[in-house]
């Protein structure tokens, strides 16, 4: 299985991402440069968390509009699982491929620190492997990560199963607590926190093994043992 894992200039968690994926699930993972093409034969695609240009504008909207994100895109109508974390939810949104935007937090400042999701979708390849209303602990760490939908963009989501995580607390005033969505057919996925540092128990210090599920449901999604 081979997953590509998109770098953006201000990207700062792709090698996290890679050595979850390389090391800790053996996976096939490969850096690729925003202005290079796709390998051949990927799997998956990741857009890792950090500060594509540096969030100008707004957070993720350059990057949107990268080269790379039109392949990305082709994949995504093909059914291919790509999951976006943090600023890789932000690019998901500005490109149109998920709904919704990422906004300033309420405190308007920067938070990083220990929370809990709550899936809320279990059929999407990242969810699979969890039951429904199961509590994941996991960080986050983002500015721009209060998610705003609209009223009529909500009933969608709900409508449709897409909205996939939310919050167990009220972090950064997101609408109703929402933590991550999926597009209609649930083969995008976009969370603001982040899996890649929550997966290890050297580094969660309360329960690794929920985020970790978020990659042996990939795992299981692409049809390897996980």
């Amino acid at each position: 299985m081979k997953i590509a894992i998109i770098v953006f200039p201000g990207s700062n968690c792709e090698r996290d991402m890679n050595h979850v994926l390389a090391e800790v699930f053996k996976l096939e993972s490969v850096l690729v440069w925003h202005t290079d093409d796709l390998p051949r034969n990927i799997d998956a695609i990741v857009l890792p968390g950090g500060f594509s240009y540096g969030d100008r504008l707004r957070a993720g909207v350059i990057a949107a509009n990268s080269p790379i994100i039109s392949q990305v895109r082709k994949m995504a109508e093909r059914g291919m699982p790509i999951l976006g974390v943090c600023n890789g939810f932000q690019i998901l949104t500005e490109s149109g491929l998920l709904p919704g935007a990422l906004l300033r937090n309420t405190t308007l400042n920067y938070m990083c620190k220990w929370t809990e999701i709550i899936v809320k979708n279990n059929k999407t390849p990242f969810t699979n492997k969890f039951r429904l209303n199961q509590r994941i602990p996991i960080a986050i760490a983002n500015g721009e990560g209060r998610y705003y939908a609209d009223g009529k963009t909500l009933n969608m989501l709900r409508r449709n199963n897409q909205i996939v995580f939310t919050y167990g607390e009220d972090v950064n005033g997101a609408t109703m607590k929402i933590a991550g969505v999926c597009n209609k057919e649930g083969n995008v996925v976009g969370m603001m926190p982040h899996p890649e540092r929550s997966a290890e128990q050297i580094l969660n210090p309360r329960d690794a093994r929920p985020s970790s599920m978020i990659f042996e449901s990939l795992l299981n999604a692409l049809g390897a043992t996980a």
